[in-house]
């Protein structure tokens, strides 16, 4: 740890620096959550706040016809915490996101009650997951549905054939959180990872921190970092 971490983390309280080393400890990027084209605020939103509270870092949102929005009052500050990778640049944004997390060696597990599908307590979880959900009225697009790697569906045993959106999106996202951690992988952030986060949620704790900073390298007579 940097003595620059060690003097910021000196003005954050006993409790919150050991809430963050315990978050920490249980944060993976081995699950990730995609969203394709979602048009209701409330729903990314609350994909976001279940992905921060099952311990997923990493949240991708495809743009290609409806773009990102925030509804505070559900996602309860999440966005803090998660890290959000937005795709609106590209002429396809789905191809170009998909192919980004497969070379990083992610499977592909595109959500739909529609095909031949494996269950959801069926899906195999030794490698690398991200977890695809379209729009709510459409579901995925063709092109997400040919480049999966799995098609996954929810188990029910009702009458209605689908859930709302985020909550398929939570019930996914607990299950495999929990499947992981039971499981021989390495589902764990990477020290690197841990102190690049550790740096950036300190931060998020004090209300100036470039101030501190500042002062950190003045009482140091240390020039800061290019």
């Amino acid at each position: 740890m940097s003595e620059l971490l060690e003097y910021l983390q000196s003005f954050v309280t006993e409790n919150k620096n050991e809430l963050i080393a315990s978050r920490l400890a249980e944060r993976t990027r081995y699950i990730t959550v995609v969203l394709e084209d979602i048009f209701e605020s409330h729903n990314t939103s609350a994909v976001i706040r279940s992905a921060d509270c099952f311990g997923i870092q990493d949240v991708h949102i495809i743009e290609n016809t409806n773009y990102y929005k925030l509804s505070p009052k559900v996602v309860k500050g999440a966005t803090k915490w998660t890290t959000l990778h937005q795709y609106r640049e590209d002429h396809d944004n789905t191809t170009f996101c998909i192919n980004r997390l497969k070379e990083k060696g992610y499977k592909i597990v595109a959500t739909s009650p529609h095909t031949d599908s494996i269950s959801l307590q069926d899906l195999p979880v030794d490698k690398p997951l991200a977890v695809m959900l379209g729009t709510e009225k459409l579901g995925l697009s063709s092109n997400a549905m040919e480049l999966a790697d799995y098609h996954m569906y929810i188990p029910m045993y009702g009458f209605t054939e689908s859930l709302n959106l985020s909550v398929s999106a939570a019930i996914c996202l607990q299950h495999l959180a929990e499947r992981i951690r039971t499981e021989n992988v390495n589902w764990q952030l990477s020290t690197e990872e841990q102190n690049e986060l550790l740096n950036l949620w300190t931060r998020l704790c004090l209300k100036d921190p470039e101030g501190l900073e500042k002062r950190f390298y003045e009482d140091h007579k240390k020039a800061p970092p290019k």
